[in-house]
């Protein structure tokens, strides 16, 4: 791994703003993408996109640390449930989704072998060397 020079960044979220999925997505347009004229995606694809750097206030390569606030407030509101409701509404659009895909996700969610949405979420940044993650 290469070193950088460059000072660590610091963004919070606050989870307290967090009662849904899509109120994760605002939050995150909120902190990240202010000084877009564009916003992000509601997708995991698209957070996982914009964490390598292109976009917004994660942009470039100097490590950053995400420090999110009320986080057991995000996880509890990010839970099963709204995971479930998030996979069904999936499965509603089989000409969109993949409804194999997304069935067998759902049934894994509900045998308890399935990450929450709030897990995904730090899934995806834990995928991302150069952030830290800091759940206060």
């Amino acid at each position: 791994m290469t070193q950088t020079n460059s000072p660590e960044h610091t963004l919070t979220i606050d989870g307290a703003r967090i009662d849904s999925i899509a109120g994760f997505y605002a939050e995150i347009n909120r902190v990240f993408m202010a000084q877009e004229d564009w916003q992000l995606g509601a997708s995991l694809d698209a957070l996982n996109d914009m964490l390598y750097g292109g976009y917004g206030a994660a942009q470039g390569n100097a490590p950053v640390r995400l420090r999110w606030l009320n986080a057991e407030h995000s996880r509890s509101r990010l839970d099963v449930a709204a995971t479930r409701a998030h996979y069904l509404d999936k499965l509603a659009r089989p000409d969109t989704f993949n409804h194999k895909h997304w069935l067998g996700t759902l049934h894994a969610l509900e045998a308890g072998h399935g990450p929450t949405y709030f897990e995904q979420i730090c899934q995806v940044i834990a995928s991302h060397p150069r952030f830290t993650l800091e759940l206060a």
